[in-house]
């Protein structure tokens, strides 16, 4: 066996900044944590340090689970080979998902990442209705290939360019947004937002391919849509020709506890077009598939060209997603997910009337997030000058070895999004934790 030279910390460092894209960011990138081993929602440091993870959602139900490592290793000896080759593994799992969809959803591609299975939920759509224009949600991230950076205005703004086919709808916030929770009907108010995009699109001759949302809008800041606001788009998207994708890369497979898939929050009548799965789908293995309905499947086969993966959907691949999947189960990790995130939603709401700084507490399951404001009233992000309260609060929470990040438009949101085998002992140290820093942060604050 190959040996590999461990490095100590300060020389990795010095390494991964010579020979790796500066733009590759680390967490903590001003004193980063060298992770050497982990287990279930706990990262161990090269010294042996314990850290609990509260971002690591790609580990879905825990790091190095040993039933998934271990199916991954038994397929692995047997056989793993180019996804052309007819094999059970990719059947088997392909009907262990269909059994978690609406019928409607019955045709199913594999893929290697979220970006991938994104990338082709547009080419499908597109040949389907033979039309180009898309309909995204402001603050929307879909992935790193140059088509996704074109649909995701988290990225594309920041490079001052948007496509004319792109167009941008109003994220559905009823937090920070223009209809908030006092509106009588804000699904109702932001489905019209999307019509009137619609509707533009239309006045100047272009026609719309699809309407591509997460489920959840993750880096928009975990944002819960209104109920309703999915079927509507939904019908004034179908009444164009266009179709519905919906991203489940980031909610997909239980996070939120009460459903399998985020879409399924919205109510047995809504049903998107087109699903698209990926980071939780292997525990960290390189897993993503896109499902769509028999007849937009037909249309892509019809347009003559192969459609082909390697990796995609290999023996391996599809062993270790079975494994996921008895994991959920056989753990009850949604129902995990649905009581550690109550209790934790609970706790963080109670801390509000506690700290100014504490606005919105939002999420479902085991995806929640809270927002850091300088003014509850006026509900006024923790940015710019207020923007080291934030970083001072994720270091001071990184000190107490508990690892949490951020998301947002304005990165004032602290995002949860752990392992689906987080407790309730790990839900009341880290609000335990957040207390007595928001305590210290707003003490030192008053005294300046």
């Amino acid at each position: 066996m190959t040996s590999v030279e461990l490095y100590d910390k300060t020389k990795t460092l010095e390494m991964r900044k010579k020979l790796i894209g500066q733009s590759c960011r680390l967490f903590f990138s001003e004193d980063p944590i060298k992770i050497v081993r982990a287990r279930g929602q706990y990262l161990y440091d090269e010294n042996g340090v314990e850290y609990l993870d509260c971002i690591s959602n790609v580990q879905h139900v825990g790091h190095c689970h040993p039933l998934v490592t271990k199916a991954a290793a038994a397929q692995m000896e047997l056989l793993n080979a180019n996804s052309r080759f007819l094999h059970d593994n990719i059947v088997h799992y392909a009907t262990r998902l269909a059994a978690t969809l609406p019928p409607k959803l019955s045709v199913f591609y594999f893929v290697n990442s979220g970006s991938e299975a994104n990338d082709l939920a547009l080419r499908l759509a597109r040949q389907h209705t033979q039309n180009e224009d898309v309909v995204v949600l402001d603050h929307a991230y879909h992935g790193h290939l140059t088509s996704l950076i074109d649909i995701s205005p988290y990225k594309f703004r920041k490079l001052g360019r948007q496509k004319e086919w792109v167009h941008v709808a109003p994220l559905p916030d009823t937090y920070r947004g223009e209809f908030r929770e006092t509106h009588p009907d804000p699904a109702q108010a932001y489905a019209d937002t999307v019509k009137e995009v619609i509707d533009q699109v239309h006045s100047k001759g272009r026609k719309v391919a699809a309407f591509f949302a997460e489920s959840l809008p993750s880096v928009g800041g975990q944002i819960i849509m209104p109920y309703g606001y999915c079927s509507k788009v939904a019908e004034y998207v179908h009444a164009v020709g266009g179709v519905y994708v919906a991203d489940e890369v980031q909610t997909g497979f239980g996070r939120v506890g009460s459903h399998y898939w985020a879409f399924q929050l919205q109510g047995e009548a809504f049903c998107p077009d087109i699903v698209t799965m990926g980071k939780p789908m292997g525990n960290g293995h390189p897993l993503a598939c896109v499902v769509t309905t028999a007849e937009i499947a037909k249309a892509f086969t019809d347009n003559g060209v192969e459609y082909f993966n390697t990796f995609g959907g290999n023996p391996v691949s599809c062993a270790v997603g079975l494994a996921v999947l008895d994991v959920i189960e056989k753990e009850n990790l949604m129902a995990n997910a649905l009581r550690v995130g109550g209790h934790l939603k609970e706790l963080l709401t109670e801390l509000q009337s506690r700290h100014a700084m504490m606005g919105d507490v939002r999420g479902v399951g085991l995806f929640l997030g809270f927002e850091l404001v300088k003014d509850q009233t006026e509900r006024t992000p923790a940015t710019e000058e207020a923007a080291h309260m934030v970083k001072k609060f994720l270091l001071r929470l990184r000190e107490r070895q508990i690892c949490v990040s951020t998301d947002g438009p304005w990165e004032s949101v602290v995002k949860f999004k752990p392992p689906m085998c987080f407790s309730m002992v790990d839900a009341e140290r880290v609000v335990g934790n957040i207390d007595e820093i928001l305590a210290g942060i707003e003490t030192g604050m008053a005294q300046v």
